[in-house]
């Protein structure tokens, strides 16, 4: 037997019923584009055609890797960006004086090793400023960059370092040397990935033990790629800030 449904003119309520839940969809999903769109985001690389980049380093722990690696720079005449916690800084001050001596960059990691995102914005200035003051009285510079640790950062955080005179900076290639994955493989995911604005990731603590190792190479065939090493704030000066 076959059924047969029928169909009936809605009434004037059900209309609007129906019409006001699919307004009510719109509007939910486009105010979610909306916030997806305009989130507040960090500096991760420089559109520019100009085959420069950024080697950056992050420092929270140890002293056996920073030296080494300073050696490097210093061998193959690269100036680099280095991203200093203040309690390392206050601890092994000698070492931060170095990089400002040398004429790298010096820039904040923050104070705590901790998810800035998870306090409220005064707390948030407090760990940035407290950070700044030590790396201030230690190497007679002023950052004006920080790299949030861990990476972790939401529209608070950066609005609280923009008003504490700070640029928020990631990267565009992480060369993963924080795994410990290899020196080759370190080397070659770094020279895969890197393009001309590029921020690469690499850290100087001693918890990554590639790290000088993978560098020299990492350099050389940079510069046989034809790729001229300049500081974040430099680079910052060459072309739009993509995020």
């Amino acid at each position: 037997m076959v059924k047969v449904i029928c169909f009936y003119p809605l009434s004037t309520r059900a209309k609007l019923i129906i019409a006001l839940s699919l307004s009510l969809i719109v509007i939910s999903a486009s105010i979610a584009y909306v916030q997806a769109t305009s989130r507040i985001k960090p500096i991760y690389e420089v559109k520019t055609n100009e085959k420069v980049l950024a080697l950056t380093f992050d420092i929270s722990w140890g002293t056996q890797t920073p030296t080494p690696v300073l050696d490097i720079l210093e061998e193959n005449q690269v100036k680099a960006t280095f991203f200093l916690s203040g309690p390392w800084a206050q601890k092994y001050p000698e070492i931060p004086r170095r990089i400002a001596n040398n004429g790298h960059e010096v820039a904040s990691h923050g104070h705590r090793h901790i998810n800035l995102s998870t306090l409220s914005p005064d707390e948030i200035k407090q760990e940035i400023m407290q950070a700044h003051n030590i790396l201030q009285e230690v190497t007679g510079t002023s950052p004006k960059l920080i790299r949030t640790p861990n990476g972790d950062y939401a529209d608070h955080v950066i609005m609280a370092a923009n008003e504490c005179g700070y640029q928020v900076i990631q990267w565009g290639t992480d060369s993963l040397d924080w795994k410990n994955p290899g020196i080759e493989a370190i080397t070659n995911r770094v020279l895969t990935r890197a393009h001309p604005g590029d921020i690469i990731l690499m850290h100087a603590s001693d918890t990554c033990k590639q790290t000088v190792d993978a560098l020299p190479a990492i350099i050389n065939g940079l510069k046989e790629q034809g790729y001229r090493f300049v500081t974040v704030s430099e680079l910052l000066t060459m072309g739009e800030w993509s995020r």
